[in-house]
């Protein structure tokens, strides 16, 4: 049987873990030779300057002022002083928005504990009906519904508590969700000037065989947005290109690194091979074989590029289009262009930084073979990933596994490896096999072709909470619970197996709490300890950086990485809700997890993150869907538990909540959603009107122009000398239509002029 010092031991292992990474932190980060990877992000922004610059050779690398190592906790406090709206200055409101999700935790999980340990625990814990069954149960079991017996008028505290703790759920979510709302209608009345707010990205462009695309989408906006339609930049299939690119930047890492390894020993010339990571093949001469290799990627790039350029079969059928106003931007994102739906479809651009180039390329009519493709490849991942599940739960359930195999008792009865075995094993191996996951469902939302890295990170985060719903949590209480209580199945009638789950059910809230200690606790501690980014950077600084640009690029400050934190805290908020009526022991755990992230998170977002893009809190319609599908959940199985316990006449009274939740959520969807979806035009005309009067000379179609070309055609030093000649040619100057239609421009081409024709200007006959 399972006790709770198999549970202490869990928790000072995890708890010593979590100190040793915050100490080791709290050191190395006041060492000047590492002030690069825990404050990376001050020296992006230029203002930090590096310690190792001055003072004697050894303060360059350790900090002698022992009063420093007296402070070395200050951190914590200091993660906490920036206000809130300096922090959306500082690091935007994506980052706010983000910590925000812990302190909701907070909000919901404080008052819910409180509650539940002052009427809940007592009612759980004055029971013996564990104790005169013959189930396998840990002391801790003890405190749950399970310990109460079947048909107990005490269920009716359980009941009165789950809507208690729903209605204040819901409470703190649509405060937060009103809050989050105006934070951003805020935020993108205040922010400076971007081309993502003047643009759209259309898509699924008619082919046509008189007009370039170019053409095309200029007749066609000059005609149907002729007021406010400004310059459009075509969508180039640059996927080759761009693989040449990256290739010829590695080959110049490694040139770069040789050269340097040469210029400390001058006497001897450094040598490679030509085969795979250098390990096989010919044995030729570093410097001059990767100087070759340059120069024929240099040549491969420039031939590519002007393929591009030269072919229309390289231009897709999407383009950028960008207005003069962003009420003309509004008026075209959330509208329907043309009679048939499919065709002229526009949404709002992903700002330049958030542009995924490579599935612009993908043609239009392939994404939803892709979706499906990819939706069943899901659905078997997610399902057959239950084989690892099944195995990491016969790991945590040890006592169950003996009754059923005695033979292994000898193995494992000893004290120490028992509770080891139970306490942290489990959540470390659960761990271990979702480490891979992320990369993978991440590559899946890339096949899927969604347009912009936001939307990519929103989508494998989805499929995340998914994959982690369904095998995490479900399946480690349906395996979990078959393992643990293997022997009663096998000794009783099928009638009374569904009775024996209803129990076990509250009872894997042991091996949740070992694994809220490794993932939550030990694994935020780890998060900011950085180990992984410290190592490459000291290696890189060593034997790659020659000069400070080299030692900036040394740096990873990495960034939130929406698709794996947000999911990882939604499966805590399920945890939370589910287990505060039916085990409330694991409140505090959580309540635990939420403090400790919120500091360590707000740290980093301060000093390191770099964060890749800013959605302005579009994912937080997702983050509220979640909780209330973890809400729901906790009251369906809630109600299915007290079916199985004999409290047929207090169990239909739940049936309420979940109508109640679901109307909540549909409030919420249509009060608050249209925020985060839709750009109010009132917001837009404002904002245009206020530019306009504060910078009336402003030409905002030089700023446009070049901002959404794909990046491998601007900024590479194989292509800065012929830029220039170039440039017209990306964007070929337009003729007179050869055809008649709705979409033709009676004029020749304005673009590359000042302003397309007002709608006075043209001839009655060509007006639609």
């Amino acid at each position: 049987m399972a006790t709770l010092s198999d549970i202490g031991v869990a928790a000072a292992i995890n708890i010593l873990s979590a100190c040793i990474f915050l100490i080791a932190f709290a050191i190395l980060r006041i060492q000047p030779v590492n002030d690069r990877v825990y404050f990376p992000k001050w020296y992006l922004k230029g203002l930090r300057s590096s310690p190792l610059h001055s003072g004697t050779i050894v303060n360059k690398f350790v900090n002698l002022d022992f009063r420093a190592y007296l402070k070395f906790l200050n951190w914590m406090p200091a993660a906490l002083q920036m206000p809130e709206p300096e922090l959306i200055d500082h690091a935007g409101l994506d980052s706010a928005v983000y910590l925000r999700i812990y302190l909701i935790g907070l909000k919901i999980f404080v008052p819910i504990a409180f509650i539940a340990f002052s009427v809940m625990v007592p009612v759980n814990w004055t029971n013996r009906t564990l104790e005169l069954s013959n189930l396998t149960y840990s002391d801790l079991d003890k405190l749950s519904i399970s310990n109460i017996p079947l048909g107990s008028q005490r269920f009716w505290t359980h009941l009165v508590m789950a809507y208690i703790f729903t209605f204040w759920t819901c409470y703190v979510l649509k405060r937060e969700y009103a809050i989050i709302a105006s934070m951003r209608l805020h935020f993108l009345a205040s922010e400076r000037r971007r081309p993502d707010q003047f643009t759209v990205l259309v898509r699924n462009v008619p082919p046509d065989p008189d007009e370039s695309v170019s053409e095309l989408v200029e007749h066609f906006f000059m005609v149907n947005h002729q007021d406010h339609y400004l310059t459009n930049q075509v969508v180039y299939n640059a996927n080759k290109l761009t693989a040449l690119v990256n290739e010829k930047k590695k080959k110049q890492n490694w040139l770069d690194y040789y050269q340097l390894k040469y210029t400390r020993n001058l006497s001897k010339r450094p040598t490679s091979k030509t085969g795979f990571l250098g390990l096989f093949g010919k044995t030729v001469d570093a410097i001059d074989y990767y100087t070759s290799e340059i120069e024929k990627l240099s040549k491969e790039i420039s031939d590519e590029r002007t393929n591009i350029i030269g072919s229309s079969k390289s231009i897709m059928p999407a383009a950028f289009v960008s207005f003069r106003t962003r009420w003309g931007a509004a008026v075209c994102a959330q509208t329907q262009q043309a009679r048939n739906p499919t065709l002229w479809l526009t949404e709002w651009a992903p700002e330049p930084r958030d542009v995924y180039w490579d599935n612009l390329a993908i043609p239009y009519v392939s994404l939803s073979i892709r979706r499906l493709i990819v939706a069943v490849a899901f659905f078997f991942l997610t399902f057959f990933f239950m084989i690892p599940i099944a195995f990491v739960q016969s790991l945590a359930n040890i006592e169950g596994i003996e009754k059923a195999l005695p033979f292994l008792k000898s193995l494992i009865e000893a004290k120490a490896v028992k509770s080891f075995i139970q306490g942290f094993l489990p959540g470390i191996a659960l761990k271990i096999f979702l480490i891979f996951l992320p990369s993978i469902l991440m590559l899946m939302s890339k096949f899927e072709g969604f347009s912009s890295i936001s939307a990519l990170e929103r989508r494998s985060a989805t499929r995340y909470y998914i994959f982690q719903f369904v095998n995490v949590f479900l399946g480690s209480i349906i395996t979990g619970t078959a393992f643990q209580q293997l022997n009663n199945f096998m000794h009783q009638s099928a009638n009374e197996i569904p009775k024996t789950v209803g129990v076990s059910i509250p009872m894997k809230a042991t091996f949740f709490i070992t694994y809220i200690m490794v993932d939550g606790w030990a694994g935020v501690a780890g998060e900011i300890l950085r180990l992984k980014p410290l190592i490459f950077f000291h290696l890189k600084n060593f034997f790659l950086v020659k000069t400070e640009k080299d030692r900036e690029e040394a740096m990873d400050p990495g960034s939130l990485g929406f698709n794996t934190g947000e999911p990882q805290i939604q499966l805590y908020f399920l945890l939370g809700l589910v287990y505060a009526v039916v085990s409330p022991i694991l409140l505090p755990f959580i309540i635990v997890f939420f403090g400790l992230a919120y500091v360590v998170y707000r740290h980093q977002i301060i000093n390191v993150y770099n964060q890749e893009y800013e959605s302005a809190a579009a994912f937080w319609p997702d983050v509220h869907g979640r909780i209330i599908t973890a809400l729901i959940v906790s009251q369906l199985l809630l109600m299915g538990l007290l079916s199985t316990k004999g409290a047929s006449h207090s169990t239909p009274l739940l049936i309420t909540l979940p109508v109640l939740t679901i109307w909540f959520h549909l409030f919420c969807k249509g009060r608050y959603e249209p925020a985060f979806i839709r750009y109010p035009l009132q917001e837009a005309v404002m904002k245009d009107t206020l530019e306009r009067t504060r910078e009336p000379n402003f030409n905002l179609k030089e700023y446009l122009q070049d901002a959404y070309i794909h990046p491998v055609f601007k900024g590479e030093e194989d292509i800065e000398s012929d830029a220039a000649s170039e440039d017209g040619k990306l964007e070929p100057s337009l003729v007179p239509t050869k055809r008649q239609s709705r979409f033709n421009t009676p004029l020749p081409s304005k673009r590359s002029g000042s302003s397309p024709p007002l709608l006075s200007d043209f001839d009655a006959n060509t007006r639609v």
